[in-house]
């Protein structure tokens, strides 16, 4: 574990969405963190499947940055009238 620094703004930030989401300041951080990096990794993926990936990470033991990114399941694919 590490210390990393943030300007107060963000400091505030992280306490007002922590404190409505009822999370401390540091699980609401490393919950921004986690959606930030897999929304990085994967730009396709939208908000919904980000927290879906998170869940299962979370059911199959925790987010593993190699399971980020080799098992992620494939997205459907669109057919040709447009519906999945």
């Amino acid at each position: 574990m590490g210390i990393v620094k943030i300007s107060d703004q963000m400091h505030e930030n992280l306490r007002v969405a922590g404190t409505a989401l009822s999370r401390s300041i540091n699980a609401q951080a490393e919950h921004w963190m986690r959606v930030g990096m897999l929304t990085e990794m994967h730009p396709e993926l939208d908000h919904r499947e980000i927290c879906q990936l998170l869940v299962r990470a979370e059911m199959a033991g925790g987010l593993d940055i190699a399971m980020a990114v080799d098992g992620l399941p494939a997205k459907p694919r669109a057919v040709a009238n447009g519906k999945h």
